[in-house]
């Protein structure tokens, strides 16, 4: 593993406007930038079997999460020529409607940026030990299959 510093991705609880907003607009004085790619994950209020989904609550093995995602990261910069990289996940419990992730990639075009937020997206969802329990309206629950 290279000298660079694990980043910790988890958040708890919702992904706020506010956060989103203010990570955006933080990047406006990078000038070299010409392109972000932005995804954000919302929780879907899902009808299951006459149950209504209203919120997902976030597990995950931390520390195996996270040294996988540093890897994820290394291979996404040698990959892609990116200024910038963020990911935010959140744990614990959030209700529908609200954001669970957060992935925003900077470079100086499009293009890159947009491929390398959709591969951090989809390895993230793949190879990451991060789980969801779907809570029911009725109280019940039933852990979330990754799609």
């Amino acid at each position: 593993m290279s000298e660079k510093k694990i980043k910790n991705i988890f958040v708890e609880g919702a992904i706020s406007p506010q956060f989103i907003a203010e990570s955006i607009a933080k990047h406006s004085s990078k000038t070299e930038i010409g392109g972000h790619g932005i995804f954000l994950g919302q929780v879907r209020k899902d009808k299951i079997d006459e149950n209504t989904v209203a919120a997902i609550e976030y597990t995950a093995f931390e520390d195996l999460a996270l040294e996988k995602m540093h890897l994820i990261r290394e291979d996404i910069f040698e990959k892609y020529p990116l200024t910038c990289m963020h990911i935010y996940q959140s744990l614990g419990t959030v209700k529908a409607g609200e954001i669970c992730l957060f992935v925003f990639t900077s470079s100086a075009h499009r293009k890159p940026a947009i491929a390398a937020c959709e591969e951090v997206v989809e390895r993230l969802k793949a190879e990451l030990p991060i789980w969801g329990k779907e809570i029911f309206e009725d109280g019940s629950h039933q852990w979330k299959e990754n799609k």
